[in-house]
């Protein structure tokens, strides 16, 4: 595989001679994780200084230093370079800790932990005597009790010192400034004023696009941008991530009134999913990129998705709740803009005609392999690497006419391979292959496969017509046809089945009537028990609605006939629904203290435009936890990755999609991958309770580099390149011929070719 697809990070020989002849500041980032050093990667260290899970793993602003949080309630702080423990702090939390940052700008002194207590701790490093285990527990510097629910994710600001803000499941993000007061009265309590809630989206969590925000979002995660400070993201219980910007909410409040949703910037969802309404779907993960130009979603029980934030209003990556269901609708003429926001240009203007003759024939044999795969009906995954490589990586200056037939060809290898969601991504590639060219029979035909796998019979049924009118003489359209027909009639006759199974249902006379699983279900029912810990008796304070029972009664038969005495011969419908609902219908009257006068809620709800998906991470499973993070690696976010329920995580070029790496790093669950900020070396922890440290296999050899101030060029130009010595003694690297001969015998030591020594 790897011989027929490049990398796009570029050739690393290159890079080395550019950082010489060409002044670029960006080279040594570019080489922070460069595919050559992200295939060697292989664990070399396991730390262990934990009693529990470990659910949060951090570096400081250099790298010098890592910060863990685990179910034993206790936060330890790593050396890098000696790969040790140096501090153990016991927090006092009387639940697992999910969450714990450094501080910016305090040398490393200040660190705050949030845990399943509900609870928000800072504590001072400097005050520390022992080292390691010895340490004793030290009184928390401030203690934040104003949260209901569990913390599940804390954000710090680079270059601010004074605030960290902490998202919890109670439906609150809080903004905790330390200038202001070191601690808060416990929630509930009747002093309990804290206006520190900077967002209250306790009725902000939407079911589908198109319905309105009314129940509580239970947040799971939280991220500033690190260029742009004032975006703040969130994520929860819902299929949506919002980003804010801060400088445009309203002043802080306190928790005492329930406070509608503020307008938010942008909403992100793949469009497959902003329409199922399925009250399990979930984030537990949003994350920024370095460049703070795109996001990273990581779904329970889904994929990971790329989105991008620059997308400027009445984009091609914008779409509505109509937008959704004129996706699979048959119009013979389509109209709007193409789903996928179109490729930068990767072929620049200054290269020769002949280069770009030689890439586009190289895009036409990966088009060729592909239908390859289809036709024998093999190596499904692999074809549809082909065709990302094609699309994702060329796709701008291809030409309609292949680009079409790769769409086409991808559409009918997803539909083959049938993973989850393959079907949804087969009805974009059709629905943009039609956008080319109308008249496609491959694409109509494909879309009817899809919307058939989808259970869209009538939908299905319209577009096996028009490619049966594109083909009159193809007998497997015509099968096609006939089978979608026996379909669409055995699931009239099952919904007319169930419909006559029980009494029909009476109209509600007001509200929205409840289901049994709206009112037994809670946003946290899915979370890991593992993870959850000691629960508060406060978790449940502010979590259930207000409900009302309604009923109706009707006396059926004849008056005359005997009946028992006291006993009423009829029927009962109940009904339960919400009482902010009535009110709501009532104009808001009546309603409740404390919930959001919504009168008006419903009269100013429009569906609104939400950012579709620009890439989709997948191989990996995120049933088990509700805390599994998604992660861009390097300075510059080349590369993604996620843990799994399987113990392992997985590693792909973003750009692409494309699978890179998978790692064992876990006996069970791995839920956290942290990226070092400036070595190939990431961290990754989960239910064992201990940390692995991933590295390059020849990471010694860098580390004893690095007295000569080596940079991953170097270091990587002497392992792939095996370059004389005194190449590297001309550029000041070594300064005696002692050193060179100490790196000889570390080179061979490492099995490194020293041919060229």
């Amino acid at each position: 595989m790897e011989s027929s697809l490049a990398f796009h990070d570029g050739n690393i020989y290159d890079f080395l001679q550019s950082r010489y002849l060409d002044v670029r500041p960006d080279v040594n980032s570019s080489l922070h994780m460069h595919s050559s050093l992200v295939r060697r990667l292989s664990q070399e260290k396991e730390l262990e200084g934990h009693q529990g899970c470990v659910n949060a793993i951090a570096w400081n602003s250099t790298g010098t230093l890592m910060i863990s949080g685990s179910d034993d309630t206790r936060i330890n702080i790593w050396s890098y370079s000696g790969r040790s423990l140096l501090h153990s702090i016991e927090t006092g939390h009387c639940a697992n800790i999910f969450c714990t940052k450094f501080i910016p700008e305090t040398s490393d002194e200040l660190v705050v932990s949030g845990a399943g207590d509900a609870e928000v701790r800072l504590f001072n490093l400097s005050r520390l005597n022992g080292r390691g285990e010895e340490d004793n527990a030290i009184t928390p510097s401030a203690m934040y009790q104003c949260h209901t629910r569990r913390v599940k994710k804390l954000a710090v600001e680079i270059g601010n010192p004074n605030m960290v803000w902490s998202a919890s499941e109670d439906g609150t993000l809080r903004q905790h400034d330390f200038r202001e007061g070191t601690s808060c009265p416990p929630a509930g309590s009747s002093h309990q004023e804290c206006r520190n809630v900077l967002l209250d989206l306790r009725s902000g969590a939407k079911r589908s696009l198109a319905d309105p925000p009314r129940q509580t979002l239970a947040l799971k995660s939280c991220d500033i941008s690190t260029t742009r400070p004032h975006l703040l993201l969130v994520g929860g219980s819902d299929a949506f991530a919002r980003l804010y910007d801060r400088r445009m909410l309203p002043p802080l409040t306190s928790s005492q009134k329930r406070m509608s949703p503020p307008p938010c910037v942008n909403y992100f969802c793949p469009m497959h999913l902003s329409d199922r309404g399925r009250s399990s779907l979930h984030l537990t993960h949003v994350a920024f990129s370095p460049d703070g130009d795109e996001v990273l979603l990581s779904y329970s029980g889904e994929h990971v998705y790329l989105m991008d934030v620059n997308c400027a209003g009445g984009s091609a990556m914008h779409y509505t709740s109509g937008d959704v269901s004129q996706l699979m609708s048959f119009s013979p003429v389509l109209g709007g803009a193409e789903l996928h926001k179109p490729t930068s240009d990767v072929f620049p203007k200054y290269l020769s005609k002949r280069r770009n003759a030689a890439r586009l024939d190289k895009c036409r044999k990966l088009v060729q392999l592909a239908q390859r795969s289809l036709e024998e009906g093999t190596n499904y995954y692999y074809g549809i690497e082909l065709c990302n490589e094609v699309l994702d990586g060329y796709g701008h200056d291809i030409g309609l006419a292949l680009k079409h037939e790769c769409l086409c060809t991808r559409a009918g290898l997803l539909l083959k391979r049938k993973w989850k969601n393959d079907a949804n991504m087969a009805v974009r590639d059709c629905y943009n292959a039609r956008r080319i060219d109308s008249s496609s029979f491959r694409a109509h035909n494909y879309m009817s496969e899809a919307l058939s796998q989808l259970g869209k019979h009538k939908e299905a049924l319209d577009f096996a017509r028009a490619a049966q009118c594109l083909a009159p003489s193809s007998s497997e359209v015509a099968e096609r046809v006939e089978s979608i027909k026996k379909d669409l009639a055995e699931a009239e006759a099952e919904r007319n089945n169930k419909g006559n199974d029980g009494a029909p249902r009476s109209e509600p006379r007001g509200g929205r009537v409840l289901s049994l699983s709206d009112i037994l279900y809670r946003a946290e029912a899915n979370s890991d028990a593992s993870q959850d810990g000691p629960r508060s008796e406060r978790e449940d304070s502010d979590y259930d609605e207000e409900l009302e029972l309604d009923f109706e009664t009707s006396i059926s038969g004849d008056e005359d006939h005997d009946a028992e005495p006291n006993v009423l011969h009829g029927s009962l419908n109940l009904r339960i629904h919400r009482k902010s609902d009535s009110a709501r219908e009532n104009g808001g009257a009546n309603g409740l203290c404390g919930s959001p006068s919504s009168s008006s809620h419903n009269e100013r709800h429009q569906p609104e435009a939400v950012i579709d998906m620009k890439q989709r991470y997948l191989g990996h499973c995120n049933v088990g936890t509700d805390i599994k993070q998604a992660s861009f690696l390097g300075q510059r976010g080349e590369y993604v990755a996620s843990g799994s329920d399987d113990g392992r995580w997985f590693i792909w070029e973003k750009r692409t999609g494309r699978l890179i790496k998978m790692l064992h790093g876990d006996e069970a669950v791995v839920n956290c991958v942290q990226c070092h900020p400036s070595d190939c070396v990431v961290a990754t922890s989960g239910i064992d309770n201990t940390i692995k440290l991933v590295e390059q296999q020849d990471q010694k050899l860098r580390t004893f580099w690095l007295p000569w101030k080596a940079t991953n060029a170097d270091y990587a130009a002497i392992v792939k390149l095996s370059c004389p010595l005194k190449f590297w003694s001309g550029f000041g690297c070594m300064s005696s011929l002692k050193e060179a001969c100490v790196l000889l015998s570390v080179l061979r030591a490492n099995q490194v070719s020293t041919k060229a020594c």
